[in-house]
């Protein structure tokens, strides 16, 4: 009986190391994850900045859109004030 008893009680520090290894390596490695994590949020990579990009870019463009058909509409109703091509907002200029 006591045989069979030892060689678990001796294997026992074996597997209990390897669990102290580990958690004091995730101790470690702790607040270099953090710090991490912390640059991940505050910047903004390339992939976001074209998906910003594009999305400011869209409201330009819905914008210009309502200006045109705005003139359009006037044009219709007074035909005179209409002289020239249209010059008013285009998207991407700034304004």
């Amino acid at each position: 009986m006591r045989k069979i008893l030892i060689v678990p009680i001796a294997l026992l520090p074996l597997f209990a190391g390897g669990c102290l290894v580990k958690t004091a390596a995730n101790v470690v490695t702790a607040p270099v994850r953090a710090g991490s994590q912390v640059v991940d949020w505050t910047t903004t990579s390339q992939d976001e900045a074209d998906r910003n990009y594009g999305r400011e870019m869209r409201k330009q463009e819905a914008k210009e859109g309502r200006a045109r058909k705005q003139r359009e509409k006037q044009c219709r109703k007074r035909p005179e004030t209409c002289q020239g091509p249209y010059d008013g907002y285009r998207a991407g200029s700034g304004d």
